[in-house]
């Protein structure tokens, strides 16, 4: 095994009332790295993370801790913490005693706890917090205490599930750097669970993708917007236009009527495909010279771009443009190779 493997999955089965919720999961976390769980509800993402925390057994595979088998440790002896949306903070103990509380489960003297909690609301931005009580706290600030408490221990990888629902727009937004600030600093493996799309790209060092029990893609967070495996990927992470088409030969695909010069290869010739294009790689020319032309349907303003809902050949196209066409207006629609994704065809 990679000794740069922290934690490894294998063929894990896990079922409630006979129903699969993990159909045979296998996956390598590395050490130190940034890993978000993604997808939408009931993938089975929360259960991956509580199997890797010990709060669930698996019904079959294994669960390896650097190269050892912890599948029958119980979480308290596993070198991991959790942090929930619901940061299960003890409401009658202030900041400073709900940070210090996993050590003094450890016996540990006062004379270590003090600095330790002291440093560790320091790193979280909490430093003077300590005599305050939980219920003087914003959302924010209680996140803050939670991950405090969890990393406090010291723990080899912190699991985080959706630990920023609860939270305003804004709030999360600046806590999402904060989170991946703190990883670096502290260097260890965080293992991160969301169904928002933004979170995982903005964080993450690796995303994993998931859906009904199985999971659909592992990459870089460019490779999963850029590169998706399958439509469910690709309509999951961000907005995609994807139509049918028909690889000609390396290199060259055809759909909407026109032949495109494209960067993929490795299909058959004349194999029927879908193509990716995202709404923001589509240029808006007079239709005199485009390489596709379509009728704008609706027009919306979004702030920073303009977004279009156009129909080509039967097709409704998204675009996203700076420049605002008008509803029923006919414009021109230019693709460079490499803004062209092929993937196999599969039922959408």
């Amino acid at each position: 095994m990679d000794e740069n493997i922290i934690v490894s999955l294998k063929d894990i089965v896990v079922d409630f009332d006979g129903q699969k919720v993990l159909d045979g999961l296998s996956l390598d976390i590395h050490d130190k790295e940034f890993v978000t769980f993604l997808g939408p509800s009931g993938c089975g993402k929360t259960t991956t993370l509580r199997v890797i925390a010990g709060f669930i057994t698996p019904k079959s595979g294994n669960v390896f801790f650097d190269g050892k088998d912890i599948a029958d440790l119980p979480p308290y002896k596993r070198q991991v913490n959790t942090v929930f949306q619901k940061y299960a903070l003890f409401p009658h103990l202030n900041v400073f005693e709900n940070v210090a509380f996993g050590l003094r489960l450890k016996k540990l003297p006062e004379e270590e706890i003090r600095p330790k909690v002291l440093e560790m609301l320091e790193i979280v931005g909490l430093k003077g917090f300590e005599r305050r009580s939980i219920h003087q706290l914003s959302g924010g600030q209680q996140q803050r205490v939670a991950i405090a408490r969890s990393l406090v221990n010291q723990p080899r990888v912190l699991l985080l599930d959706e630990p920023l629902g609860a939270l305003d727009l804004k709030l999360r937004k600046e806590m999402q750097l904060e989170l991946k600030r703190l990883q670096r600093e502290m260097n260890i493996t965080f293992v991160y669970v969301t169904h928002d799309q933004e979170e995982a790209l903005t964080m993450s060092d690796t995303v994993v993708v998931m859906s009904g029990g199985n999971i659909q893609q592992i990459g870089s967070p460019q490779d999963i917007y850029n590169e998706p495996r399958n439509a469910f990927v690709a309509r999951f992470i961000g907005d995609s236009n994807i139509v049918d088409g028909v690889m000609i030969k390396d290199f060259l695909v055809n759909f909407g009527g026109h032949d495109f010069t494209c960067v993929d290869r490795g299909f058959k010739p004349n194999e029927p495909v879908q193509v990716v294009i995202r709404p923001e790689d589509v240029q808006i020319v007079p239709p005199s010279i485009g390489m596709l032309t379509g009728l704008v349907r609706e027009v919306i303003f979004k702030g920073v771009h303009f977004e279009m809902h156009v129909d080509v050949e039967g097709y409704e196209w998204l675009i996203h443009s700076t420049q605002a066409s008008q509803p029923g207006e006919l414009i021109g629609m230019n693709i460079g190779p490499d803004e062209i994704h092929i993937m196999a065809r599969t039922e959408v």
